[in-house]
């Protein structure tokens, strides 16, 4: 019996791509969607044995909250997330929330024929070079940040001095100053620059 799948996606191009590749490996594409809303809407009416799920989606939510509303269907349908970059922070979450796994969009045919198979059979999907980054991100302690010092650390990473940074955010420099050594106290790191590195590694960028 030929695996069902659905597509999520706000790009229509790439939707039309997943179709022919999945289609022509011998799987069925039961619907398509262009929002997480309506891939979860999609879900609950076919009931797909796996979702092929945009992690980053126009309008409305996201990959992440789609995920987490997918798994929480009755007889959930196994949830592959379908990024761009491999360090995208987001992937830990989607993870989190109940993915299967990742694929990156420029993998071969070979790679997502095996990633729909597996995750059908109820196995877990990554990309071999994202393996153990993830691995660690799962594993690391959870750093709690307030809304503000995430802010401030996406400014950091973006290289902005602290004066930029308080004339961006509308704070002082001295509150920037307090800001930037919480982080490092937080990330357990002496400086900007392994404040970046280090919240990169735990999926916080």
């Amino acid at each position: 019996m030929s695996i069902r799948l659905l597509l999520i996606d706000d790009h229509p191009i790439v939707r039309a791509g997943l179709r022919a590749v999945v289609e022509g490996r011998g799987f069925t594409v039961a619907g398509e969607a262009a929002t997480g809303e309506e891939g979860i809407a999609a879900a609950s009416e076919l009931r797909p044995d796996v979702v092929l799920c945009d992690l980053r989606l126009g309008e409305g939510i996201d990959g992440v909250a789609a995920t987490a509303a997918l798994r929480a269907l009755p007889d959930p349908p196994a949830v592959l997330i379908l990024t761009t970059f491999d360090h995208d922070a987001q992937i830990v979450r989607a993870l989190e929330a109940g993915a299967a796994g990742y694929l990156l969009k420029d993998v071969d045919t070979d790679t997502i024929a095996r990633a729909i198979r597996d995750a059908a059979a109820g196995g877990l999907v990554f990309t071999p070079e994202g393996d153990q980054r993830l691995l660690a991100a799962l594993r690391a302690p959870r750093v709690a940040l307030t809304a503000r010092e995430l802010e401030v650390l996406g400014q950091v990473a973006a290289g902005a001095s602290n004066k930029e940074i308080a004339a961006t955010l509308f704070i002082t420099e001295a509150t920037v100053k307090t800001h930037v050594v919480h982080l490092l106290q937080k990330l357990g790191v002496d400086s900007r620059t392994g404040a970046v590195s280090e919240a990169r590694r735990r999926g916080l960028l």
